[in-house]
């Protein structure tokens, strides 16, 4: 463009034009300028609510428990078992809950970056359109010929000023919102760990409650051979077989039910690796034995369930998601400024009495147009809509903020509730112990009194009866004792910390997404993918951990 030079069709001088069409662009930056050096936030920021705690666990104080600071990240290392060990890791590497999880954290930086945008003109297109024009007869021009071509090429810009913060709130839901994926995350891995552990302690329970089934029909085949050989001889009646028998026959029949329930619990401990219930079997390769914690287990004070538990997290960052939409809402009763721009290039081919013009045209000086300037809306009759709008967002948020301490109330329950049975089951499982003990003695001095004719068989099957039963109601307890304390760690919030510095996403489903959609690198960062550091969660008045 020479601006120096008079235009050959409108007779001005460009550079005048240029000026004129600058002058008012100029304004519209000034205008910018006063607009965002006055914008403000309207709406409610953040406040982290207030919740009832306790100040010490009650049961602290009893034997295998202690108060203190303690690593809860790898909270089954403490049964000191290396198959549980190993489920653990394929749990977390493969599970198909946890990996649904994983993506839809990077579904919420992908709406954070929707939010950030609105930051910027909401509105940049380019256009263009080549029609072919016939007008009536009725509205021919004369000297003009009514057939013609119109060629146009532009670009539209608005941007509305985001003068009451309405763009910035919603980039603090954005952000609260990513956080809170990756809550739900954590949440997801304290689950799914806790839930491998007490499958796994179920299997091994179930083993053992097989194996002492086929220890007792040993025990209670010697018996009934013992009857047999005393009837045979004519030293008891056949009462005594049959009792034998029956007693036999109902542990056998136990064990069909025992098998059933251990195929279950593999079934379900499959699911929850990721893989068939056949390729199971070489990873519970091991000793059969109920897992149980060599150490006093070690409970930290209640006050730090606020910082590890992600489900308190999670509840949290739903309120610190919903507080700003108060905001945005309420940016509604106030006026909207906008800041509209159009520059393009229009020709046509049409014929007239004072020449032709050409389609070719189409980029010359005298094809331009232009169109600036700042502007403004109002809804000023509303009939209580919008102040409706933020009476809706403000019992949302306050429904959070009652949900986020019946989360807290709940979770203190849980541990407490935990540390009880756990305590209590440890206790019953000592009394059992010794009731098994005596159990065994009296089946031993009964066989031996029922060999020597000084007893009749309702003392052996009586003795034999109740060691069958406390057997199998101590192995049962032992495995209890170590799904409470499984219960107990899951209460405290611990294993989501073994994601950290670990990819969230697994390989086949990053290759999948990249194969199909641009992601721009956002597949490649490793860890939760938690966008700001303290500084910048301050700044946007989020909570941070």
């Amino acid at each position: 463009m020479h601006t120096g030079k008079v235009d050959a069709i409108t007779g001005k001088n460009r550079e005048g034009c240029f000026k004129t069409w600058l002058k008012p662009l100029s304004l519209s930056w000034v205008a910018i300028a006063l607009f965002m050096g006055g914008c403000t936030m309207v709406g409610p920021d953040f406040v982290k609510p207030d919740a009832p705690l306790l100040e010490k666990w009650t049961e602290t104080q009893v034997p295998g428990l202690s108060a203190g600071e303690t690593d809860y990240s790898k909270w089954w290392c403490v049964f000191e078992d290396p198959v549980l060990d190993n489920l653990v890791e394929k749990a977390y590497e493969q599970n198909l809950s946890l990996q649904i999880a994983g993506i839809r954290i990077y579904e919420a930086r992908a709406q954070l970056g929707i939010a950030i945008g609105t930051l910027y003109p909401q509105q940049q297109s380019v256009s263009g359109g080549l029609l072919n024009n016939k007008l009536s007869t009725d509205a021919e021009i004369p000297f003009i010929d009514g057939s013609f071509n119109a060629l146009s090429v532009g670009f539209d810009a608005t941007w509305e000023l985001d003068v009451w913060g309405k763009f910035r709130r919603s980039v603090q839901t954005g952000v609260a919102n990513l956080q809170a994926t990756v809550a739900n995350y954590d949440n997801v891995l304290v689950s799914l760990t806790a839930e491998v552990a007490r499958t796994y302690i179920v299997i091994r329970t179930l083993e053992k409650q097989i194996m002492i089934a086929g220890e007792n029909v040993k025990l209670q085949t010697e018996s009934l051979r013992i009857a047999q050989v005393r009837f045979t001889e004519g030293a008891v009646s056949e009462l005594d077989v049959t009792q034998a028998k029956s007693l036999l026959r109902d542990t056998q029949a136990l064990v069909p039910r025992l098998e059933s329930a251990l195929r279950r619990a593999q079934n379900a401990l499959a699911i929850l690796l990721g893989v068939l219930p056949g390729e199971l079997k070489a990873m519970l390769e091991g000793p059969i034995a109920i897992p149980t914690a060599s150490e006093a287990v070690i409970i930290d004070i209640p006050n730090n369930l606020l910082r590890r538990r992600p489900d308190i997290r999670l509840a949290e960052l739903q309120i610190a998601t919903q507080s700003p939409q108060i905001g945005v809402a309420k940016a509604d009763l106030y006026p909207h400024f906008y800041l509209f721009g159009s520059i393009g290039w229009s020709s046509t081919d049409i014929t007239s009495a004072f020449g032709q013009s050409s389609l070719g045209d189409i980029f010359s000086y005298k094809s331009l147009y232009w169109s600036v300037g700042p502007g403004f809306n109002w809804d000023i009759f509303n009939y209580g809509r919008i102040r409706n709008r933020v009476r809706v967002e403000d019992a949302r948020l306050q429904q959070l903020v009652v949900s986020y301490k019946n989360t807290v109330l709940n979770a203190q329950r849980e541990v407490e509730d935990a540390l009880v049975a756990f305590t209590c089951s440890r206790e019953e499982e000592s009394f059992l112990k010794d009731s098994v003990t005596a159990a065994e003695r009296s089946v031993e001095i009964s066989l031996v009194q029922y060999k020597e004719g000084l007893i009749d068989y309702q003392r052996v099957l009586d003795s034999e009866r109740f060691l069958a039963t406390q057997s199998n109601r101590l192995t049962d307890v032992s495995g209890q004792v170590s799904t409470n304390l499984v219960a107990a760690y899951k209460g405290l919030g611990g294993g989501w910390q073994i994601r950290e510095g670990k990819e969230i996403l697994s390989e086949k489903n990053r290759t999948q997404m990249k194969d199909r959609t641009n992601w721009d690198g956002l597949l490649d960062s490793k860890g939760p993918v938690i966008p700001l550091d303290k500084k910048e969660q301050e700044d946007w008045q989020l909570p941070y951990w």
